[in-house]
């Protein structure tokens, strides 16, 4: 569905001088500086994907989607969306996508949310049959029937952005771009949005490519992560082998029948005992949790077991500080 290859895109920013002299000196001169906002980034993504696509604020994730959907043009580099290039193709490519970027909606202020849902029906040309279907579907997964007569501008964030989802997606796109869809929202409205985005890739076959910075996002909605920061691609591949090549430890909570003096093993750091629940850290590479499990079951008796991976957050900034600290080497 997307192929890019060593995409680049680069901005020039005029320079401002400080002192007595700056306001003439920055009319008189031209100084600039070359911002490289994405530098020789490549990668795929398959038909029917759903790919997180992660980095801090001012990495190039937004600046790659402008030029996925046919916003920007490049400044190098080859980019095919569905056999298309975006920018070039960009009437036959826009009808093909869906995308919400954030808190900037795509939806007539000062309409009701319907006459913007209908008005997008004409502009998209869907059939009367096709759109009905869609909108009824929308309305009960999203919950808009509530606010369907009202004008936007006097939606909540929340309803606003269900709007949003069900208006990118009525004309059934083959590629769906979401820029922060859940930011600024409560847990339910997040859960709800979450929830219908995983219902159009598994009914309709949407491809997602998703940017967030809530990483609950992504543990529940996507299975590859992309990672860039300054521009650069820091890692491509499945969100579990994130945390396998990256994560901290995990930990073996162990809830017993009763206190024991001394829940210890060798192969195990004991972090800490809470009463009858020890907790152990299973370190990458080191003893397996089925096997640490047996060795404490032959001396103890176990109640109930559990195990916690490593925090995803905790993850994602490991890889940026070690970025860090080899730029800064």
């Amino acid at each position: 569905m997307i192929d890019v290859e060593r995409l680049s895109k680069h901005f020039t920013v005029r320079k401002h001088h400080r002192g007595s002299m700056a306001v003439l000196r920055n009319f008189l001169t031209r100084d600039a500086n070359t911002v490289r906002a994405v530098d020789d980034v490549s990668f795929s993504v398959g038909s029917g994907e759903i790919v997180g696509y992660l980095g801090p604020n001012g990495a190039g994730k937004s600046t790659t989607i402008k030029v996925l959907s046919g916003l920007l043009v490049p400044s190098g580099g080859k980019v095919s969306v569905d056999g298309l290039t975006p920018w070039r193709d960009r009437r036959q490519h826009v009808r093909r996508i869906g995308a919400v970027f954030g808190q900037r909606t795509t939806l007539w202020w000062d309409l009701p949310v319907i006459e913007s849902l209908e008005l997008l029906q004409h502009i998209y040309k869907v059939p009367r049959e096709r759109f009905q279907k869609n909108l009824a579907a929308f309305t009960d997964l999203l919950g808009l029937e509530e606010f369907l007569g009202t004008p936007v501008r006097s939606l909540s964030l929340g309803q606003r952005m269900r709007a949003d989802l069900a208006a990118a997606l009525l004309h059934e796109p083959q590629l769906l771009f979401l820029d922060e869809p859940t930011i600024g929202l409560d847990v339910v409205a997040k859960e709800r949005i979450r929830q219908f985005i995983l219902h159009v890739n598994a009914t309709l076959g949407t491809t997602v490519l998703l940017t967030t910075h809530d990483l609950a996002d992504v543990q529940r909605l996507c299975r590859r992560v992309l990672i860039i920061d300054h521009g650069r691609l820091l890692f491509d591949g499945p969100l579990d082998t994130l945390q396998e090549r990256f994560g901290g430890e995990r930990q073996l909570v162990v809830d017993y029948a009763e206190e024991y003096r001394d829940v210890s093993d060798p192969a195990a750091r004991l972090v800490r005992v809470e009463g009858a629940r020890a907790v152990y850290a299973l370190p990458r590479g080191g003893i397996t949790a089925g096997e640490l499990i047996r060795r404490l079951s032959d001396r103890m008796n176990v109640r109930d077991i559990s195990i916690l991976e490593p925090d995803i957050e905790a993850t994602v900034r490991e890889i940026y500080e070690r970025k860090l600290l080899e730029r800064a080497g």
